[in-house]
């Protein structure tokens, strides 16, 4: 058993559902959101109907609701991972490149991305060029990253080998240099400071002793 699944065994990790409902509970009313494809676009279905977030897709969709029952699929409207969305009341449709002019000019207040490594100086790598990626490379990441003032990363805290995501020094490609400001793990919420790594959260029966010997970098509490 790696060191990673000794931490596993002495707690209840979040699924992926519960880290996005984690995520949810934290995004403030009236805050414009964009989620990248993958783990993030569950973070939708969690914010309730009577709090104001608005949530944009790259693919041109702003103001994007839960995922509909199975019966109330419109097949034509789907998020840009290719999962079929909802639109909440007042939500609209744009071009591509109208959705690519409110991710650069700065409009959004928060992307929520998945990723393969964060750094302690806020570095993100979450592309891959490798053969068995579903992902087109870098794809839109890069300009959420850029264009985004605040971005928060929704990921595993280990790899499935138990080596940490949360890392000194990416070795991954980077999508961007210091600009993620809080981490959600299934074991723990992690912001980004000057001094690095400070933890906010942990799940029930976790210390941070434990928290520290499946992470690469150093973490203290926030």
């Amino acid at each position: 058993m790696n060191a990673a699944a000794k931490v596993l065994a002495g707690c209840k990790p979040m699924t992926r559902r519960e880290i996005a409902a984690r995520l949810a509970d934290d995004i403030p009313e009236g805050w414009y959101v964009n989620l990248g494809i993958g783990a993030p676009l569950q973070v939708a279905d969690y914010v309730p109907a009577e709090r104001e977030v608005i949530f944009q897709s790259e693919n041109g969709v702003l103001g994007m609701g839960p995922a509909p029952a199975p019966e109330n699929i419109n097949r034509w409207l789907i998020n840009a991972g290719k999962q079929y969305v909802t639109l909440r009341p007042g939500g609209s449709y744009m071009h591509h490149a109208d959705s690519f002019a409110l991710i650069r000019g700065g409009h959004l207040d928060l992307c929520v991305l998945g990723a393969f490594q964060v750094a302690e100086n806020g570095d993100i790598a979450n592309w891959s060029t490798s053969d068995n990626e579903s992902a087109p490379a870098v794809g839109g990441a890069m300009d959420l990253a850029a264009g985004t003032p605040r971005l928060w990363v929704l990921m595993e805290h280990t790899t499935k080998t138990g080596e940490s995501r949360l890392v000194r020094r990416c070795s991954y490609p980077l999508t961007a240099i210091g600009v993620v400001k809080r981490v959600y793990t299934n074991l723990a919420v992690i912001d980004m400071t000057n001094e690095g790594f400070a933890v906010r959260d942990m799940v029930p029966g976790l210390t941070l002793d434990a928290l520290q010997s499946v992470t690469d970098a150093p973490l203290r509490m926030a």
